[in-house]
């Protein structure tokens, strides 16, 4: 008799997706930081993969680059660095100067004086050691402010319009509803386990200077027929390497029953299974983007839920193309103050200047101030007198009230000097790009949205800007270097549009010249009145590559209104 063995198969591996999964079910992060604690006594060489890559993403924690910038790359999982990152939490963007004065100080000790002002309203830090942490996070909680649900797969810092209760124009002071949006779902057990981010965002001007349109959930404030102001809500936004702008509901939501919905829409979130399958694709957009959801089905669910049917939404009025900075100096609807707003290029601040900012809020105002999503700092209730005084001393610590358009519109993400996803340097290059661009252009007299993103993940939201550059590795002159990939012609509001690749890259040393040449062929062709987008929309892909190659074509032009979509 013929004896016959078989080998034992090995479990399959998990899959990235599986993994994270399997944490998310062993451990709710949030109940459990006396591990944390334990590593700060233990120190750094204590702390377990699953915290490293998974767990501490819930306290807004990553385990960071070098800070040189030569650890970014794909993955990034399991690079062993001494140090952390932390996102602080912002709703709405709502800061005190005792707060302000807060952060600064543990900017000072701990964080090497160095933070930045995220397009997410957040206040992020650096430099920070397992031992750091527990007691960074107790100041904070002391403070009303917590880095908990800043990242990983929960609701994040719930953003608004930072003019709320200031602005002439509103409908409704919206700052409430993402404050209890904010207490409501952010850092709530039963929802620690998303399937992925989830991004909300409220506002009650009609500026929509908040973005909608790339938020998972966005409340926009609105009247109906009979003159209430309610909410129309946008559900399915988000950029990263498939970006989609929101889908508009077909429902009026009466100031009551916002956080209810908001309420809802993230438990149809979490309780979507398909979702989980993989970490590339488990975003809410998908189940619009790949699941065959439209909004009548996300409506039917939610009403499902809810046990009652909502009014029709009424018709909108969507912004034009403005500026949603609230850079400068403007007059409040309070007889007497102003707001002041501070240019913060790319986002970064460093301690002293933080600790200054708080000094000149109490000096000049009442201390209230606001970060916006332009990564940009407003002094609010500020006596309109005195307002040329504050301008002249935020100059003197840096920050600029009639900065540039290429100053005001430069966004930067984190870049590989600190994040490990990162393939590109960005806020230095972003710093050296805007100079540049001021002497090769000056006086330029166009708004412009210049964003830099160093990864497809598009933290830099370079997909909604007018000229967005993704960052890349290229070979150049035998060496891997730095560069960028452009796209233009993205927009929100009334001409809202993800930004059009269009097959140009360049080393990043190559980028202000190319840059020159393009907005130069603007200055030289533009129609009268034309703005930058409307430019890029009338001419095609091969157009704006030869404009920025330099190249002599016969120009190549069409008709704005067939304009094809992303992809294109």
């Amino acid at each position: 008799m013929t004896l016959t063995t078989t080998t034992p198969q090995a479990a399959p591996k998990e899959t990235k997706a599986q993994r994270m999964e399997r944490l998310k079910r062993e451990k709710n992060p949030w109940e459990i930081f006396d591990e944390v604690r334990a590593f700060a006594r233990e120190g750094r060489a204590s702390v377990v993969p699953e915290w490293a890559n998974a767990y501490f993403k819930w306290w807004g924690i990553y385990t960071q680059g070098d800070g040189a910038g030569v650890t970014g790359g794909k993955g990034g999982e399991g690079l062993a660095t001494d140090y952390f990152m932390m996102r602080i939490g912002l709703p709405n963007g709502l800061l005190t100067s005792h707060q302000l004065r807060i952060i600064g100080n543990l900017t000072k000790k701990y964080a090497r004086n160095l933070a930045d002002i995220t397009t997410r309203q957040n206040i992020q830090l650096h430099w920070l050691t397992i031992e750091d942490i527990p007691e960074v996070v107790d100041i904070l909680d002391r403070i009303g402010l917590s880095p908990k649900g800043a990242c990983g797969d929960v609701v994040r810092n719930v953003t608004g319009c930072p003019l709320a209760g200031i602005d002439h124009e509103e409908l409704i002071d919206a700052s409430g509803l993402a404050v209890e949006l904010a207490q409501t779902l952010v850092a709530n057990p039963v929802f620690y386990n998303l399937p992925r981010k989830f991004k909300m965002s409220a506002s009650g001007c009609p500026v929509w200077c908040n973005y909608p349109e790339i938020n998972d959930v966005a409340f926009t404030a609105i009247k109906n027929a009979a003159g209430e102001v309610g909410y129309t809500v946008r559900v399915g936004g988000g950029l990263s390497n498939e970006p989609h702008l929101a889908v508009k509901l077909d429902a009026f939501i009466r100031p009551d029953q916002a956080v209810v919905v908001a309420t809802a829409i993230t438990a149809i979130f979490r309780d979507q299974e398909v979702l989980r399958e993989s970490r590339d694709r488990a975003r809410i957009k998908y189940l619009f983007m790949r699941e065959k959801w439209t909004a009548e089905t996300m409506l039917e669910e939610i009403e499902r839920r809810l046990g009652y049917k909502f009014e029709a939404a009424p018709q909108e009025t969507l912004p034009q193309d403005v500026l949603r900075d609230h850079v400068g100096v403007h007059r409040q609807k309070q007889p007497g103050l102003s707001y002041v707003g501070a240019s913060v290029l790319r986002g970064r601040l460093t301690g002293d200047q933080l600790v200054a900012a708080a000094d000149l809020a109490e000096r000049f105002g009442d201390g209230q101030l606001r970060a916006t999503i332009m990564q940009n700092l407003i002094f609010v209730n500020i006596r309109t007198a005195e307002t040329a005084e504050l301008v002249q001393e935020l100059g003197k610590i840096g920050l600029h009230v009639d900065g540039t358009n290429f100053w005001r519109g430069a966004i930067a993400c984190t870049g590989t000097e600190f994040c490990k996803l990162a393939i590109s340097e960005t806020k230095g290059f972003t710093r050296w790009l805007v100079e540049e661009l001021e002497e090769r252009l000056p006086g330029f007299d166009q708004q412009i949205k210049l964003h830099v993103t160093g990864c497809p993940n598009s933290c830099g939201q370079h997909w909604i800007a007018d000229i967005g550059l993704e960052g890349k590795k290229i070979k150049h002159e035998g060496k891997l270097v730095d560069a960028f990939y452009f796209c233009v012609g993205g927009a929100v509001g009334a001409h809202a549009a993800i930004a059009r690749p269009v097959g140009y890259r360049v080393p990043a040393t190559e980028v202000p010249e190319a840059l020159t040449r393009l907005l130069s062929s603007y200055l030289d062709e533009r129609n009268e009145g034309e703005n930058l987008r409307s430019y890029f929309s009338r001419h095609d892909a091969d157009a704006i590559r030869a404009r920025l190659a330099g190249e002599v074509l016969a120009p190549v032009v069409r008709d704005a209104a067939t304009r094809p979509g992303f992809g294109d």
